[in-house]
């Protein structure tokens, strides 16, 4: 497939999706959203691939949305505010409704996506960081939420994504200020998982991401992701449900008797995902 906006391949069964308008601080687009979009789903259908990144080209991750494609929402007003709020894609049949926004799909991907944030993460770039399940900062990236600098509001979802990261409170200053902090002050309030020196950044998130590929079950990696989503939107009698049931099967399992062999026999792993 041939892409316009975004680098996409494959390496030791690691997919990397890089946002690629360097020249932008790859500003976010239509067209961006939707190769990114494709690039998770054939990373998802791929047996080849256990761990997907997604980083960005040049000094920045994403600098939110493309100021051109905001200048015409602004331009048109009301109705420039309704092509804004088009539908995303239809989700695949069963997905909850809580993962059918725009850009909360990424939890329904049955695979780790690993966020390399390279640089300036704000606005629709920092939405995107936080729907990755982890996140790693080189020491140069800074964020800002930016919304409230720009007449806008807690846009797709971070208004219940951001608390459960960093609290009400940091929530709140980071969104009503719209200041930017550095990857020092990410990481202390919980915003990222790591900070790494910049020059270590790409190596460092490949590393971590080897160790998922190589040492890890990709069945139980998938099932402790939709678990984990999931139970942010369950009691704990309905999640220690699911986890009763899942662990019922998970006793059926090729990866089950090879967790088990490969540790008594005191040798590498040879997961399947069966």
């Amino acid at each position: 497939m041939g892409w316009e906006q975004i680098v996409y391949d494959v390496e030791d069964r690691i997919a990397t999706v890089t946002l690629n308008r360097p020249e932008k601080l790859n500003a976010w687009t239509r067209v961006m959203d939707r190769e990114v979009r494709e690039a998770m789903a054939q990373a998802a259908q791929d047996e080849g691939v256990r761990v997907i990144v997604l980083t960005g080209a040049g000094r920045g991750f994403c600098a939110g949305a493309d100021m051109d494609l905001l200048a015409g929402i602004s331009g048109r007003g009301a109705a420039g505010g309704d092509e804004a709020r088009q539908p995303p894609p239809a989700p695949a049949a069963g997905t909850r409704a809580d993962f059918q926004g725009r850009y909360a799909y990424f939890p329904t991907i049955p695979k780790p996506i690993l966020a390399a944030l390279n640089g300036p993460t704000a606005g629709l770039g920092l939405v995107v960081a936080l729907y990755c399940d982890l996140r790693f900062a080189g020491d140069a990236a800074v964020f800002t939420t930016a919304f409230s600098r720009r007449g806008l509001v807690a846009e797709h979802g971070i208004s219940w994504m951001l608390p459960r990261l960093v609290g009400l409170p940091h929530a709140l200053d980071l969104m009503l200020s719209a200041r930017r902090i550095d990857a020092a002050e990410a990481l202390a309030m919980g915003l990222v998982n790591r900070v790494l020196p910049q020059a270590e950044l790409t190596a460092g998130v490949r590393a971590y991401a080897r160790e998922l590929a190589d040492l890890v079950s990709p069945r139980s990696l998938a099932v402790m992701k939709r678990q984990l989503w999931t139970a942010q939107l369950q009691t704990l009698a309905e999640a220690t449900a699911v986890a009763d049931e899942e662990m019922r099967r998970s006793f059926g399992t090729a990866d089950f008797k090879e967790g088990v062999a490969h540790f008594v026999e005191k040798r590498p792993p040879r997961f399947t995902g069966r």
